[in-house]
């Protein structure tokens, strides 16, 4: 049995959910069991109509059209309608009462998911492959209370073993939603669907979890900013992990971790290219090179704190931690003296509220306009010299990095930079570990 999740682009339309049918028909004697996004943009389209029933206005008819379009160019009948009505319903009530909570902004984006797979659904059997639609919450993903970034519970497992087993027809099941032990929709943050499929395939353990996307697989660097850039064909848990964290658009930071618990390969697909191996993530994998993906992430903030008071005072670090944690703020890098501390994060909403509190015992100043890059791979771990080459190359393309970080585990090693000088870094760093003729060996395609 295998788990196969098809992403927002994947389904965007009436042709390329024609692509799902065809690429899970090929693989029928394996099992599998579909996990899908909703179509593309939806989501941002749910997200503007909880913003402008806030405000006391709202208009369903482009989303309701949107999805009446794909039924018709599918030829299938509307199986949509009952939930159009309960989301008009429910942004009735936000209209009314002036009030958006994160639990019913949950509510409102679960939508999505929960449209798109009754029309594939739909058209599979149209298709002659027996389907049916499911809710992930039917299926019994259970999680914490965490609106908005929701976490799986254990006891979700066992059921959602128990209920795929059930099922004599093919199961199309939501991404990205979940439900709390209240009986509250959540949702696991945006681009989730990558983490329900893999926490459903460590529920039924599966043989392989699928994630089919846009591109190639994991790329040596963002298209975007390298067009050169080529896929890999394999990497390890590690790797895609850091690549994850740090940037990298294929996968949700989340997505391993189920895969790594089961040790399940998980295979990155393209679904315009179905012949394309893309590439398979291992728990190991032989070690190809040094450097294996070069990542950025912007929009970072740069926070410093500064306090002399707390020089040779024990507790400094910790007070610090303990008033980021109290806000939910998740750090990427962190540089220490005695009395200062630097940290980045990408989490506007609360920075003000904890920076205040910090300010009452320390100095500090924040500065936007940041990015992290990011040189990823399981080689670093046994060539000496890798941090003298990256500011080597950096050095070259007149890149300053104002703050450097390699974790304990040598896979990475990320620096930050202003967010103009990233796609200059990413670009020097690409062309250093990844020569034209190194591109070359990699995909036959280059030449």
């Amino acid at each position: 049995m295998i788990v196969a999740k098809f992403g927002g682009t994947s389904v965007g339309d009436a042709e390329r959910i024609q692509n799902v049918v065809a690429i899970t028909r090929a693989q029928l004697q394996r099992k599998p069991v579909l996990v899908v996004s909703a179509h593309s943009k939806v989501t941002d389209q749910l997200v503007a109509l909880a913003e402008a029933a806030l405000h006391g206005h709202f208009d369903v008819g482009p989303l309701r059209e949107r999805h009446q379009k794909i039924i018709r160019d599918l030829g299938v009948d509307s199986m949509i309608e009952p939930l159009f009505a309960e989301l008009e319903g429910l942004l009735k009530g936000i209209s009314m009462v002036k009030e958006l909570t994160p639990r019913t902004r949950d509510y409102v984006l679960s939508f999505g998911e929960r449209l798109s797979v009754r029309t594939i659904a739909a058209y599979f059997n149209k298709c002659g492959l027996p389907a049916v639609p499911v809710d992930a919450f039917d299926l019994g993903l259970v999680t914490d209370s965490n609106f908005g970034s929701a976490s799986p519970l254990p006891e979700g497992d066992a059921l959602m073993a128990f209920n795929v087993k059930r099922f004599d027809k093919l199961p199309i099941v939501t991404g990205y939603v979940g439900k709390d032990r209240n009986g509250d929709i959540t949702t696991l943050g945006r681009n989730g669907s990558d983490y329900s499929a893999t926490i459903l395939g460590g529920a039924i353990d599966a043989e392989e979890v699928q994630i089919w996307t846009d591109v190639d697989g994991v790329l040596t660097a963002d298209p975007r900013i390298v067009p050169e850039a080529v896929p890999l064909g394999q990497m390890s848990f590690g790797e895609a992990s850091e690549l994850a964290y740090y940037g990298g658009k294929v996968l949700h930071p989340l997505t391993l971790i189920p895969a790594v618990r089961k040790d399940i390969p998980v295979r990155v697909l393209n679904t315009f290219k179905p012949q394309s191996k893309g590439t398979v993530i291992l728990r190991e994998c032989p070690p190809e090179g040094t450097v294996k993906s070069i990542v950025s992430k912007d929009g970072i903030y740069l926070i410093s704190i500064v306090s002399l008071r707390m020089l040779l005072h024990h507790g400094f670090m910790a007070k610090i931690f303990e008033i980021f944690g109290r806000y939910r703020i998740v750090i990427d890098m962190i540089a220490t003296s005695e009395v200062s501390v630097s940290l980045t994060t990408d989490d506007d909403e609360s920075l003000e509220p904890a920076v205040k509190e910090l300010s009452a015992f320390a100095d500090v100043t924040v500065q936007e306009g940041m990015a992290i890059v990011c040189a990823v791979g399981d080689g670093m771990r046994r060539a000496p010299g890798v941090a003298a080459e990256v500011l080597g190359a950096l050095r070259g393309a007149g890149v300053d990095p104002l703050m450097i970080s390699q974790g304990a585990t040598r896979v990475n090693l990320a620096f930050l930079v202003e967010s103009p000088q990233v796609r200059t870094a990413v670009h020097a760093l690409h062309d250093h570990f990844f020569p034209r003729g190194a591109r070359a060996a990699a995909d036959p395609k280059v030449s």
